[in-house]
C-alpha cells in the first residue's frame, strides 16, 4: 500500500503542475496512464477515491485529442473567473502587485484594441471583478485579488469595459454586431465557443449587476444600464440574472430622477423583444405592481410624473398584445371584485379601497391603454367591463364632496366613447351633479382657494362651501357635457339625444341665481340648438331608415372638417381648460428637474447604432470623471451640506407620509341625499388635500410665530414708553 500512496502522490503533483502549467499532450496521457496503472494495483483504493474524490480521478478524453495545439491564451479560458484572479503563482507573490495602475488598465485596454489578445481580456476581467466589489468583505486572502484601486483607475475600468465587452464577447462567440433573439442563444449554448466563453459572458453580467446595486448617481447608472442593453440577450442563458435585471431596472424606472426612468424602460422593453416569453410575465406584473407603488398619492408635484409611468406601461402592452390582455383581464377583474365588495358590505374599509388614488390611477391606466388599442380586436373586449367598473365608480356615493371623483370617471367614460366609437351615456352623471343644493344655493365660505380637480377626489366641508369649488364644478361640468354631445353632433339622432340634456340645463338656468353658471349654461344650449338645426337640415332629405348600415355615414365629410356648432365650442372650451391648468401648475408648485422632468424624451435616446458610439463614449467619460468607489469602504468624497440635505428631505418625506397615512379617505355615512349630514366624514381628506391641509397648518404656525415677535416687540414698545413717561414724570 505504501508504493500504491506513493504512486498516488506523483500523480496528484503531476496533476497539480499539468494545471499551473499549459495541458500538453504527453502530460495528458502520462496522467491518463498512472490513473489506469492505480486502478489495476490496488482496485479498493480506487473504488475510495471514486466515492470520496471524484475531482481527483475526472479527466476529459477530449483535452488529449483537442488541446494539443492549443495556446497558452485558449487553454485559459476553459478556467473559471475564480481561477483567473488565483492564477498568479505564489512564488512570485508580491504586496505590489495587489495594486491596480493606470498604467497596467491602458497596456491591457491596448492590447485588446490593436491585437485582441485574450489573455488582455481575462486580465481586464479579473479587474473589472476587482472594481465592481470593491469594499467588500473579501476576507483575508488579500493576495489572491486586487485590493487597491484609485477612483481614476476605477473610472478607466468601468468605461472601457462596458465600452467594449460586448463587442469582445460577440467576436469570440461568432455572433452578429448588434441584435439577437432567444433562439440565437439557445443555438449558441450548445457550442464550443460558448463552452470556452460563457464565464467572461457571466463574469460581466454578474459584476454589473452587482455595482449596478452599489451605485448612487443616476447619470452614472443610465450610462451603465444603457450599455448593458446592447448585451441583454445573453440574459436568456442566465435566468437567475435575469430575474434580478428586471427587478433591478423597475426599481430605477419608478424611483430615478433625469433620463434614469427613460433608459431603465428602455432596457426592460429590449428584454421584452428580445426574450419574448421568458421575461414578458414578469415585466407585466412587475411594471404594473411599480406603477401602483408609486401612484398611491398625487399632488400637483407628481402628475406629471404618473402620467409618464402611465405612458411606459401602455407602450410596453404593445410588445405583445395578446400576452398583454391576460394580464390587464385579471387587473380589471381585481378592480372590479374591489367595487363588489364596496356595493355588497357597504363598509368604510369597502367604500376606502375604491375611493383612493390607487383605484382611480389604474382606471386611468387601463383607460389610456384602450384608448391606445382601441381597433385592435386583442384589446377592445375590455373596454366593455371597464366602462361599467367606471360608472359604477361615479355612483357609488353621490354625494357634493365626491364631485372631483365623478368629474375623474366622465372624463374617462368621455375618452373611451371618443376611441371605440360607442355611445356611452354619461350626460345624466353630469345633470344630476347640477340639481344638487350645494350648486345651486349662494356659496356661504368666501370665494376660497382655486380648485385643482385633477389632484382632488374629495372636498373638505369648508371647501365644499367656497365659490371657487362651486365654479370649478359647474364649468367642468359644461365642458364634459359639451365633450360628450360633440362626440355625437354628427349623429342623425342628434336631436333625440340633446332633448333632455337641454330641458335640463334651462331648468338649472332658472333655479340657480349665479349670473356666471347662468351664462355659462346658456351659452351651451344655444350651440346645442345650433348643431340641432345643423343635423335637422340634412336628415329631412334622408330617405333611409335608423337601423341601416347608412346611417353610419351619415354627415361624414362635415365629421372629417369638424364643421358643427358644437365641434368648434369645445375646441375653445378646450384651449380655456389648458390655460386653467397651466395657471393651476405655475401657482401650486414649482416642478423642479428631478421632479417631474425626465430628461431626453424616448425618441431623443440614441438609436442603436455604431455611429453613436463616439458620443456615448463621450457621455461615459464624463460620467465616470468622479471620486465615487463602491462598497462601503470607498473613499467617497462628498460633501457633508449634502448629507445633511439628503436627511431633511428624508424627515420631511417621513413626516409627509405619516401625515398621509393619518388623514386617508374614509367613508362613514351610505345616505343617497346632498346633505351634509349624509356626506362623507368631514376628518378625512384625500393625499392633494393633505398637502393644502400642511401649507394651511405651516402658515398657521408661521402666523402665530409673526404674532409672537409681534407681540414681545408691542411689549418691548410699552415698556420703553412708561420709562420715558417716567422720567419727564421725575423732570417735571
Amino acid at each position: 500500500m505504501y508504493t500504491d500512496y506513493r504512486v498516488f502522490a506523483e500523480m496528484g503533483e503531476k496533476g497539480k503542475k499539468s494545471k499551473t502549467i499549459s495541458k500538453s499532450q504527453g502530460a495528458a496521457k502520462e496522467h491518463k496512464e498512472q490513473l489506469e496503472r492505480l486502478q489495476k494495483k490496488d482496485p479498493e483504493f480506487y473504488q475510495y477515491l471514486q466515492e470520496h474524490g471524484e475531482d481527483l480521478l475526472t479527466f476529459d478524453d477530449e483535452d488529449v485529442d483537442e488541446d494539443a495545439d492549443v495556446d497558452m491564451e485558449d487553454a485559459e479560458t476553459q478556467m473559471d473567473d475564480e481561477t483567473y484572479m488565483n492564477d498568479i503563482p505564489e512564488e512570485e507573490e508580491k504586496p505590489s502587485k495587489n495594486v491596480l495602475t493606470a498604467e497596467m488598465v491602458n497596456s491591457w485596454c491596448e492590447s485588446i484594441r490593436e491585437d485582441e489578445k485574450l489573455s488582455a481580456v481575462h486580465s481586464l476581467m479579473k479587474a473589472f471583478r476587482t472594481a465592481c466589489h470593491y469594499g467588500d468583505d473579501t476576507g483575508t486572502d488579500s493576495a489572491a485579488k486586487f485590493t487597491v484601486m484609485s477612483s481614476s483607475v476605477f473610472n478607466k475600468i468601468m468605461l472601457f469595459t462596458l465600452s467594449e465587452m460586448d463587442r469582445i464577447l460577440r467576436k469570440l462567440l461568432k455572433l452578429p454586431a448588434s441584435g439577437g433573439k432567444r433562439e440565437t442563444i439557445n443555438e449558441l449554448m450548445n457550442t464550443k465557443q460558448w463552452k470556452k466563453y460563457n464565464h467572461l459572458v457571466k463574469s460581466y453580467l454578474g459584476n454589473a449587476l452587482h455595482v449596478l446595486n452599489q451605485m448612487t448617481d443616476t447619470k452614472m447608472i443610465s450610462f451603465t444600464l444603457r450599455r448593458l442593453q446592447y448585451s441583454s440577450v445573453f440574459l436568456a442563458a442566465f435566468p437567475s440574472f435575469l430575474r434580478k435585471y428586471i427587478k433591478v431596472a423597475l426599481h430605477f424606472w419608478g424611483t430615478g430622477g433625469d433620463a434614469l426612468p427613460v433608459v431603465s424602460f428602455l432596457f426592460l422593453r429590449d428584454l421584452c423583444i428580445r426574450l419574448g416569453s421568458d421575461c414578458l410575465d414578469e415585466c407585466f406584473r412587475g411594471i404594473y405592481k411599480a406603477y401602483v407603488l408609486n401612484c398611491h398619492f398625487v399632488n400637483a408635484a407628481k402628475l406629471q410624473h404618473i402620467q409618464f409611468l402611465a405612458n411606459c406601461a401602455i407602450e410596453l402592452i404593445r410588445v405583445d398584445l395578446p400576452t398583454a390582455y391576460q394580464h390587464a383581464f385579471v387587473f380589471i377583474r381585481q378592480l372590479a371584485m374591489l367595487l363588489r365588495d364596496a356595493l355588497n358590505m357597504k363598509t368604510k374599509e369597502a367604500f376606502r379601497k375604491v375611493y383612493e388614488w390607487k383605484f382611480i390611477n389604474c382606471l386611468e391606466l387601463w383607460t389610456g391603454a384602450i384608448c391606445a388599442y382601441s381597433s385592435e380586436a386583442d384589446f377592445r373586449p375590455l373596454a366593455y367591463p371597464l366602462t361599467q367598473i367606471i360608472s359604477g365608480v361615479a355612483r357609488l356615493v353621490p354625494t357634493a364632496r365626491y364631485f372631483p371623483l365623478r368629474l375623474r370617471c366622465v372624463k374617462m367614460l368621455n375618452r373611451i366613447s371618443a376611441s371605440t366609437g360607442t355611445f356611452i351615456p354619461v350626460s345624466m352623471l353630469l345633470l344630476d351633479m347640477l340639481e344638487m343644493k350645494e350648486l345651486n344655493r349662494p356659496p356661504t365660505g368666501g370665494v376660497g382657494k382655486a380648485v385643482d380637480l385633477r389632484t382632488t377626489l374629495k372636498a373638505s366641508k369648508p371647501i365644499l362651501k367656497t365659490r371657487a369649488f362651486q365654479e370649478a364644478c359647474v364649468i367642468s361640468v359644461v365642458e364634459e357635457l359639451a365633450e360628450h354631445l360633440a362626440q355625437w353632433s354628427y349623429s342623425v339622432a342628434f336631436f333625440e339625444l340633446c332633448f333632455i340634456p337641454a330641458v335640463r340645463l334651462r331648468s338649472f338656468c332658472k333655479s340657480t341665481r349665479v349670473e356666471r353658471f347662468q351664462k355659462e349654461t346658456r351659452h351651451l344650449i344655444r350651440k346645442i340648438e345650433a348643431n340641432a338645426e345643423f343635423t335637422n337640415e340634412r336628415r329631412a332629405s334622408v330617405t333611409f331608415l335608423p337601423n341601416d348600415n347608412a346611417a353610419t355615414s351619415f354627415l361624414e365629410d362635415e365629421k372629417k372638417m369638424g364643421a358643427s356648432p358644437l365641434s368648434q365650442y369645445v375646441i375653445t372650451l378646450r384651449q380655456r381648460a389648458q390655460q386653467r391648468n397651466d395657471s393651476m401648475m405655475e401657482s401650486s408648485v414649482m416642478v423642479g428637474e428631478n421632479s417631474a422632468v425626465f430628461g431626453r424624451k424616448l425618441d431623443q435616446m440614441p438609436a442603436d447604432s455604431d455611429e453613436d458610439d463616439d458620443i456615448r463614449n463621450e457621455d461615459g467619460s464624463s460620467v465616470f470623471s468622479s471620486s465615487w468607489l463602491p462598497g462601503g469602504d470607498s473613499r467617497t468624497d462628498h460633501p457633508k451640506e449634502e448629507k445633511k440635505k439628503k436627511k431633511k428631505k428624508k424627515k420631511k418625506g417621513m413626516e409627509q407620509d405619516e401625515a398621509v397615512g393619518d388623514d386617508e379617505d374614509i367613508v362613514e355615512d351610505l345616505l343617497l341625499s346632498s346633505d351634509e349630514d349624509g356626506d362623507v366624514s368631514e376628518s378625512d381628506t384625500t393625499s392633494g388635500e393633505d398637502g393644502n391641509e400642511e401649507q394651511q397648518r405651516s402658515k398657521k404656525q408661521k402666523n402665530l410665530s409673526n404674532k409672537n415677535v409681534r407681540s414681545r416687540h408691542h411689549a418691548k414698545n410699552n415698556k420703553s414708553k412708561k420709562r420715558k413717561r417716567a422720567i419727564i414724570n421725575q423732570v417735571l
